[in-house]
């Protein structure tokens, strides 16, 4: 059975009809996951396929983007990106490349339209893993500095500033990039936060706590005060 099946999706920006890929549901089973929800999968990926691209005017979206465009939005993508598109089909089976180019297409047209910062964070997530798939280390921390800092405005802006897998989230990111004491911060949030009861966020922190203790004690750098104050 082809692990591949077609939908059809109307775009947003020029209303066109076209086909996309997706990967059946029994196949979307992880076979690990990193500690940021990056996943790896036995044999399709289905996060290649996330993004629909519209062959005609090439604006790029996923199922979380708003499904309405203000005539105002699709003429600031159009100005932007859309006139120097030519038709391009990205609806059969992707190569990593090709899926790189989607989730690009992507960030380019969410920028273009103003899109939520949310959605933004989510994309320059998926590109830092995309380049993590392939063994780019120096693109993938790129990306992942550009993905906190939306996620970050996300916090800043949003009302459900308890969300406990942003927050873990957050401070996961700063952990890669090496920022322990901010990562430290925010882990602590979540596992001190009285109003947050999602287990299994509190010990993914308090997991992310330990692994940052024992990093910065065999470093022999000085502990943050949250760890010497609480521990975990």
């Amino acid at each position: 059975m082809d692990p591949l099946y077609l939908t059809k999706i109307k775009c947003p920006c020029c209303e066109s009809e076209f086909q996309t890929s997706r990967v059946r549901p029994s196949l979307k089973r992880a076979i690990r996951t990193d500690s940021d929800f990056c996943s790896y999968f036995a044999s399709v990926n289905p996060d290649f396929y996330v993004v629909r691209v519209c062959p005609y005017c090439g604006f790029a979206s996923t199922e979380n983007f708003n499904g309405h465009m203000r005539d105002d939005q699709k003429r600031a993508y159009l100005d932007k990106i859309g006139k120097q598109w030519t038709f391009r089909e990205y609806g059969g089976e992707r190569t990593h490349r090709e899926a790189m180019e989607c989730y690009k297409l992507a960030l380019l047209s969410a920028q273009a339209v103003k899109e939520k910062d949310r959605i933004i964070a989510g994309i320059l997530h998926h590109i830092a893993w995309l380049y993590r798939y392939e063994g780019n280390a120096e693109m993938e921390l790129k990306f992942i500095e550009f993905a906190l800092d939306a996620y970050i405005r996300v916090y800043q802006s949003e009302s459900a500033v308890n969300n406990a897998r942003l927050l873990y989230l957050i401070g996961e990111l700063h952990r890669r990039l090496g920022h322990y004491h901010e990562a430290v911060k925010w882990f602590s949030k979540v596992i001190h936060d009285k109003s947050i009861t999602d287990a299994a966020m509190i010990r993914a922190s308090r997991e992310q706590w330990t692994v940052i203790r024992e990093d910065m004690t065999n470093a022999g750098a000085e502990l943050p005060e949250e760890m010497t104050r609480n521990g975990a």
